[in-house]
């Protein structure tokens, strides 16, 4: 076990103790938003917020172009879904979860395909189309937007994505050398299959509060 953290802490050896500071609070704040949004509450836009601006900082030092950009609009689509689930059907009750209609399955198709052109154009002008990981990261990009917009709509298939966006972005921060985030990333596969679970018995359900 102690071969573990040697090799865990030799991954920060040269890197600034600030950054080091940040990851962990965007951790921990994305971590909390994870959790808040299985749990169907609206401090899942708030912790989300903060996490996604401390990320963008970080991920913009360390290259990773397409995730920069993803969470630049999680941050974006945080504002607005904070939104529409405060949105109410009735007097006292608010949105509930539905699933994705046949439009927006559509959407979603589209939202991938014009995100890979997009990240893939900042990729080639900034000259990062280098690494195995920049392909990696344009693909899990793309699964990230999809997944972030049908959360803010409310609909059940956004864990799915979540799901499979974590599982590839595991071993690829593992590899960047963010262990922290890598560890985080394993933990929101765990949470996003329970979230799936849940939100599937809540399914056509309109909450009369969104703090619990």
């Amino acid at each position: 076990m102690s071969h573990i953290f040697d090799w865990i802490f030799s991954q920060y050896q040269d890197v600034p103790t600030h950054l080091v500071i940040l990851e962990m609070v965007g951790v921990l704040f994305g971590f909390l938003s994870v959790w808040y949004s299985k749990r169907e509450n609206i401090l899942v836009f708030p912790t989300g917020i903060i996490s996604t601006a401390i990320f963008v900082y970080i991920l913009l030092i360390y290259g990773l172009l397409g995730d920069m950009l993803i969470n630049a609009y999680y941050f974006i689509m945080s504002v607005i879904g904070w939104y529409l689930w405060t949105r109410k059907v009735d007097e006292t009750h608010f949105v509930p979860i539905t699933k994705t209609t046949e439009n927006e399955k559509k959407w979603s198709l589209f939202l991938f395909m014009g995100t890979i052109v997009f990240v893939a154009i900042v990729y080639f002008m900034a000259d990062k189309f280098n690494t195995w990981t920049a392909y990696i990261d344009t693909v899990t990009t793309a699964i990230f937007f999809v997944g972030m917009w049908l959360m803010a709509k409310k609909k059940l298939e956004n864990w799915i994505f979540w799901i499979i966006g974590d599982v590839i972005s595991v071993p690829l921060y593992l590899f960047k050398g963010l262990v922290v985030t890598s560890v985080q990333y394993f933990l929101f596969t765990i949470i996003a299959i329970y979230g799936y679970r849940v939100w599937k018995k809540n399914l056509g359900k309109s909450p009369q509060t969104l703090l619990k």
